[in-house]
């Protein structure tokens, strides 16, 4: 009895021992995580029922100068997961993938991730969110965002621009502009409950948090006006493109600014990037004859020039060492306002010889050639225009007459203000006016750039390009009714792959301003390539004119005292 007493003793003992060891071991343990390992530990507790997220506030609206809305953001949804409460990841995938409209194989790789939230997809339609909140898969979350939305579609896309998922521009004025458009940033912590239920904690948009808005000089009627002619004149030219500027002279003050083919910013994926991007600032282009209007300018400006003198054409053909210049009319003595009129390549050419290299070069420099506008809009190119050291002979005839030269739309159209605005030339811009909650935070006025020629030489090449526009000109098909119109046309040949000039490739353009005495609105047409008939004086002025006439009624521009009207009937095509 003894012995069994002794051996219950022993096994309570060793039991007691055990539990003491045991106890001693789990006290242990728990010493170790809660002061030890206790910041590891509510990391991966917190990774189970709570998650950060960043949201943007509120980008700001564009509006046109007549306060209509161009660009708004609106709210949209878009659909997340937490890949750690997620159960039947291959099924789920499936399912989202018929929804969504999403690649199956592609999703499952993210449900799979080891990572604590992803994105399913970005901005939803509300068809999709609807399917995927009936389904009530546990782990899958949806997040409230914004979306940038173009009500008017088209209308100034190029010049609007777009922005991607993450709000922020990608193009034009969206892109240059972003730090005053785009909301402030706000972090926030999502939690769930056992349940899966979400709350959130210090939710809501920062004070503030809201982007500027932008009140822009473009004017959504005058945009849709040269949009609508730029069409039609692709269509009926079977051109590969066209563009347009209408500005103006006295402000620099960009009025529409517009390309065709149009895109739609709302889907701006669905386009070539070829055509996404703003080509009267982005891209340049060798104007042809109008440029002769800037010669005229450098040869009035420069000496004892005036627009009668007098310079021999050759009878069509002028031979420059190895090159021969011709004109399309053979022509005997012509005056410098017959040169611009008639658009003779060999009278720009003498005209150049006249005033030299150097002093066409400054001449052209002043009116903004071969260096950047600043306008408020990105990448803009400076075109191209050597330095007249480098030049030959033929060089400087070639620039005369528009080629040799490149030149960007937005500088043409600047340049030729700059006539208009007897001779002081201005910086061009496209945004009016900064505001927050309805208050101006920051203008924007005309800045004067410099002075270009003096306002005797503007004036006397105002009178020059009105002749351009009466009987025998290039530009008759510009005259509008009741208006006096300055302008020059323009047709350059383009250059081909191997660097020579092309027979079958032109572009056609046309210049301009009205009414001419005292200038309301600037305007340079383009047209890249167009079919059969390619003349600057029956492809593009034809737009100017239809561009201009209903400009100018829309603006309540009064008609000239003198309302006589050019109308000519031609018995052979301009030639521009």
């Amino acid at each position: 009895m003894n012995i069994k007493n002794k051996y219950f003793r022993f096994r309570i003992l060793l039991v007691g021992a055990l539990f003491i060891v045991f106890f001693a071991l789990i006290a242990a343990k728990a010493i170790h995580l809660q002061i030890y390992r206790s910041p590891w530990l509510s990391q991966k507790a917190s990774g189970q029922y709570q998650h950060s997220l960043t949201t943007s506030g509120k980008r700001g609206i564009i509006y046109d100068r007549n306060l209509r809305q161009m660009a708004v953001s609106i709210h949209v949804t878009s659909i997340a997961a937490y890949p750690p409460r997620l159960k039947e990841t291959k099924v789920t995938a499936k399912v989202l993938a018929n929804i969504l409209n999403l690649d199956a194989v592609n999703i499952k790789r993210k449900l799979a991730a080891n990572k604590p939230f992803v994105w399913i997809k970005r901005q939803t339609t509300a068809k999709e969110t609807r399917a995927v909140k009936d389904l009530q898969i546990a782990g899958i979350d949806f997040v409230t965002e914004y979306n940038r939305f173009y009500p008017h579609t088209t209308l100034a896309a190029q010049a609007l621009g777009f922005t991607g998922l993450d709000g922020a521009g990608l193009e034009g004025i969206e892109f240059y502009y972003n730090q005053h458009l785009k909301g402030a940033n706000k972090n926030f912590t999502v939690f769930k409950d056992a349940l899966g239920n979400k709350f959130s904690a210090d939710y809501g948009p920062p004070a503030n948090s809201r982007g500027h808005d932008l009140i822009l000089t473009i004017d959504g009627n005058i945009q849709y006006i040269t949009e609508k002619a730029l069409e039609e004149a692709v269509d009926r030219y079977s051109a590969l493109s066209a563009l347009a500027i209408v500005m103006q002279p006295g402000t620099g003050a960009i009025l529409s600014i517009a390309h065709y083919p149009l895109i739609n910013p709302n889907t701006y994926t669905q386009f070539d990037k070829s055509l996404w991007r703003n080509r009267a600032v982005t891209d340049s282009f060798e104007p042809g004859s109008t440029m002769k209007i800037f010669s005229a300018a450098a040869a009035l400006e420069n000496g004892p020039t005036t627009a009668g003198s007098l310079f021999y054409c050759e009878n069509g053909a002028y031979r420059i060492g190895k090159n021969v210049v011709h004109d399309i009319h053979k022509r005997g003595w012509l005056s410098l306002q017959q040169i611009v009129k008639y658009s003779s390549n060999i009278g720009a050419v003498k005209v150049g010889e006249k005033v030299g290299a150097k002093a066409l070069y400054l001449t052209l420099r002043n009116f903004g050639f071969g260096r950047k506008t600043g306008i408020d809009f990105p990448a803009e190119t400076s075109g191209r225009l050597s330095n007249y050291s480098q030049w030959s002979k033929m060089d400087t005839g070639a620039i005369s007459f528009g080629h040799g030269v490149s030149v960007s739309a937005i500088q043409m159209v600047s340049a030729v203000s700059a006539i208009a605005n007897d001779g002081i030339l201005m910086k061009p811009y496209i945004v009016s006016q900064i505001n927050q909650n309805d208050e101006p935070v920051k203008r924007f006025k005309p800045q004067k750039i410099r002075r270009a020629v003096s306002a005797r030489t503007a004036k006397i090449v105002k009178n020059i390009m009105k002749t351009v526009i009466t009987e025998g000109g290039t530009g008759v098909n510009a005259a509008l009714d009741g208006y006096s119109v300055c302008g020059k046309t323009g047709t350059s040949r383009k250059l081909d792959e191997t660097g020579q000039y092309s027979h079958n490739s032109h572009t056609a353009s046309f210049i301009g301003f009205a009414p001419a005495d005292k200038p309301e609105i600037a305007i340079l047409v383009v047209v890249d390539e167009p079919k059969e008939k390619y003349y600057g004086g029956i492809v593009a002025a034809p737009v100017f004119k239809q561009i201009a006439q209903q400009t100018l009624n829309y603006l309540n521009v009064p008609p000239d005292n003198d309302t006589t009207k050019f109308r000519v009937f031609l018995v052979r095509e301009a030639n521009g």
